[in-house]
């Protein structure tokens, strides 16, 4: 079977049996998560911020699936996603408090279908679009969205999942195929994608004006 097949269709299966879970998501509690997420908003509400050390974009999170971004946040939690901040962060967090802030944060979902820009890397075509679609709108809630998410944030993403910082059952057998130079070129490919995740707004108060 063509590679490129087999990439589909082993997406494909797992696409099934995760939609077969994703009404089991509850619907977060956006008011309380506004509440609680005012720690995340000192890196999250500030556009173009940076992870110090190594260096890379902080993640935009408005407009991104409320489950995945739960999922994230679990994975931050128990450690099968390696980065010492956001462990300490996501660490006394019940799943309650997660959902709500995943609420928060996600807002106006992206719509799926609208016109790309540029030409998709011949990798994007043979191992993304089944789950993130084209135009880099992950087709179900638990796939995140990937339009105009930072660049250099997924080329670091990618390469996690690749050398193992972050613990998947799908997406290491879909990098461990991709060179560097495949992994920038898709990164690069996502983060120009429109309409695309923002970051979101911080709070204004009197001290900060």
């Amino acid at each position: 079977m063509p590679v490129r097949n087999f990439a589909l269709l082993r997406a494909a299966c797992v696409v099934l049996l995760m939609v077969a879970g994703a009404s089991a998501h509850a619907a977060g509690d956006v008011a309380r998560g506004k509440l609680l997420a005012y720690t995340c908003l000192g890196c999250h509400g500030i556009a173009n911020y940076k992870n110090v050390y190594p260096t890379y974009s902080v993640p935009k999170l408005a407009g991104q699936h409320p489950e995945y971004l739960a999922a994230a946040l679990k994975a931050y939690r128990s450690q099968e996603r390696s980065h010492a901040t956001m462990h300490a962060q996501a660490a006394s967090l019940s799943d309650e408090d997660i959902a709500d802030i995943a609420a928060y944060f996600a807002g106006e979902q992206l719509k799926a279908g609208g016109a790309t820009t540029g030409t998709a890397p011949s990798k994007v075509t043979e191992l993304c679009v089944a789950c993130h679609g084209k135009d880099g709108v992950g087709i179900i809630p638990d796939y995140p969205n990937l339009a105009g998410q930072h660049g250099d944030y997924l080329e670091r993403a990618l390469l996690d999942y690749k050398r193992g910082a972050r613990k998947n059952a799908v997406m290491p057998g879909f990098v461990s195929t991709l060179s560097e130079a495949d992994i920038r070129a898709i990164a690069e490919y996502y983060a120009q994608q429109k309409p695309g995740l923002g970051t979101v707004a911080r709070p204004s108060f009197w001290f900060t004006r």
